[in-house]
C-alpha cells in the first residue's frame, strides 16, 4: 500500500525505479500522475422568450436544451461532448463556487406566478465525473434573471433580474442549495432616451430604454460593496453589503451616471482592484473608472469605443473581461460580430489594438480557459462556441478552426477537476 503522505513527485520518481518489477504499481502511478479532466459548462437559451417587450431586440429561438458539459483538450482547446442537463428555462448565466463543488444558473424564461418571476437553480457537481445533480430552484424575485455572481464570502448568490428591473440576494445553505432571498431591491427612476449619446454614426441600436433593466450584479474584490448595472436608467448602482445578514444598503453616492441612452450592460475590475471598466451596450463604449475601494466610489476617467476606428452603423456590445495578467481588456460586439482587445496602460487607460471575427453571429458572451491560452466565444445566433488561441504577449486572437455546435449558447464557465 502506498503511504498517503507520499508526494506526487515521489510517485513519479518511484515509477522510474519500480516500473520493471510491478505492473500494478506502474498503473497506479500513471493514474496518480494523470490530471483530472478540464470541464466546460455551456448555458443556453432553451425556450423562446415568453415576454416580448417593446424595443426587445434579443430574441433567442430556444435552440438549446439546457446546460451542456464538454471535456476540454488542454493542448488544442477543443471541446468534446460530455453531458447534458436538460433544462427548458434558459440557463443563460452560470457561476461555479470557489471550491468547485456547486454550480448556479439563472433561469431567464421561467415564469412563476409571483410577479412572473424567474428562478435560480443550484446544482451539485460530481468531482469525479463533472456531471450535475439538481439540488433546488428558488425564485429570483423578478422577471427575466439575466446575470448572477457568487459573493466573495461564498455564502450568497447575487442575481440581476433584467425584465423585472430588480436585484436580489440569495443565501447559499450548508449543502450548497439556495434559500429564499435575504434581500430584494427594486430599481426606480427616469428611463433614459432611446438614442444613445455615444453611439456610432448611423446607429439604430435601440434596446433597453423602455423601462428599468438590471443587467449585471457583482461584488468588488473585497466583498464590502456590490455594484449593479441599471441599463434603462443609464446608471451604475453601488451598494454597501452586509455579509452577515445578506442585505444591500445604498452607498453614498448610490448611483453613478453614464451618458444618456448608452445603456451600461456589464463591467469588469482590473486585477489590481483600482480600475473598473464599464461596457455600454447601445453606446458601444468602454468607460474607465478609478475605484476607491475604501469608500466604494467610482470616478470616470476615460471613454473609448469598443469598435475599430471608422466604424459606422448599429452594434450591441455584450461581454467585457480583463486578462488575468491585467495587460489587456477584451470586449464583444454583436452585429459587428467581433471581439476587440485593448492594451492597458500604466494608469489603466485603454488603447485599441485589434479585433477578430467571432466566426458566428451575435456573440453573447465569451470566457477564457483557466490557463488564459484559449478564448471561447458563445455565438448565440450562430449556434456554436468558437475557439481562439490567445497570444499572451500581444493580446491577439487566432481562430483554431474549431467550433463546438451548441444551440443558442449564452455563457461558458470552466472547472478543472485536476486541481
Amino acid at each position: 500500500m502506498i503511504p498517503p503522505a507520499l508526494s506526487r513527485r515521489s510517485f513519479l520518481k518511484a515509477s522510474a525505479v519500480l516500473a520493471g518489477s510491478s505492473p500494478i504499481l506502474v498503473s497506479l502511478l500513471q493514474a496518480q500522475a494523470t490530471p483530472g479532466p478540464l470541464i466546460a459548462y455551456v448555458g443556453t437559451y432553451s425556450s423562446p422568450l415568453p415576454f416580448i417587450r417593446a424595443g426587445q431586440v434579443d430574441l433567442p429561438a430556444g435552440n438549446g436544451k439546457g446546460i451542456y458539459s464538454f471535456v476540454v483538450d488542454r493542448t488544442t482547446g477543443a471541446l468534446s461532448p460530455h453531458g447534458l442537463f436538460e433544462l427548458a428555462t434558459s440557463p443563460n448565466c452560470l457561476a461555479i463556487n470557489a471550491a468547485g463543488t456547486h454550480l448556479y444558473s439563472t433561469d431567464e424564461t421561467a415564469m412563476l406566478p409571483e410577479n412572473q418571476a424567474g428562478t435560480v437553480s443550484s446544482f451539485a457537481i460530481n468531482r469525479t465525473t463533472g456531471l450535475l445533480t439538481l439540488l433546488n430552484t428558488v425564485s429570483s424575485g423578478g422577471a427575466g434573471p439575466a446575470h448572477l455572481s457568487i459573493h466573495p464570502s461564498g455564502r450568497f448568490v447575487l442575481v440581476a433580474n433584467y425584465f423585472g428591473g430588480s436585484v436580489a440576494v440569495l443565501p447559499i445553505l450548508p449543502d450548497g442549495s439556495l434559500g429564499k432571498a435575504s434581500d430584494f431591491q427594486q430599481d426606480a427612476g427616469t428611463v433614459g432616451p432611446k438614442k444613445a449619446t455615444s453611439a456610432p454614426p448611423g446607429s439604430f441600436a435601440i434596446s433597453g430604454h423602455n423601462e428599468v433593466h438590471a443587467h449585471m450584479i457583482a461584488a468588488d474584490p473585497s466583498g464590502r460593496f456590490v455594484i449593479s448595472v441599471e441599463m434603462g436608467l443609464d446608471e451604475l448602482l453601488v451598494w454597501k453589503f452586509d455579509d452577515r445578514a445578506g442585505t444591500l444598503t445604498p452607498n453614498d453616492p448610490a448611483a453613478i451616471p453614464l451618458p444618456k441612452g448608452d445603456g451600461p450592460r456589464h463591467f469588469a475590475f482590473h486585477p489590481n482592484g483600482h480600475w473598473f471598466y464599464s461596457l455600454q451596450e447601445e453606446g458601444s463604449t468602454i468607460v474607465l473608472f478609478d475605484y476607491d475601494a475604501a469608500q466604494g466610489r467610482l470616478a470616470q476617467r476615460q471613454t473609448i469605443s469598443s469598435l475599430p476606428p471608422g466604424f459606422a452603423g448599429s452594434n450591441f456590445t455584450s461581454e467585457i473581461m480583463v486578462s488575468a495578467d491585467g495587460r489587456f481588456v477584451y470586449a464583444a460586439n454583436r452585429l459587428h460580430d467581433s471581439i476587440a482587445w485593448f492594451s492597458v496602460g500604466e494608469t489603466g487607460t485603454l488603447t485599441f489594438v485589434g479585433e477578430e471575427w467571432t466566426r458566428g453571429d451575435y456573440p453573447r458572451s465569451f470566457n477564457f480557459d483557466p490557463t488564459g491560452d484559449f478564448l471561447y466565444s458563445c455565438n448565440q445566433r450562430g449556434d456554436g462556441v468558437a475557439i481562439f488561441r490567445v497570444d499572451r504577449k500581444s493580446g491577439g486572437l487566432t481562430f483554431t478552426g474549431q467550433i463546438a455546435p451548441v444551440g443558442n449558447p449564452a455563457t461558458i464557465v470552466f472547472l478543472d477537476l485536476g486541481r
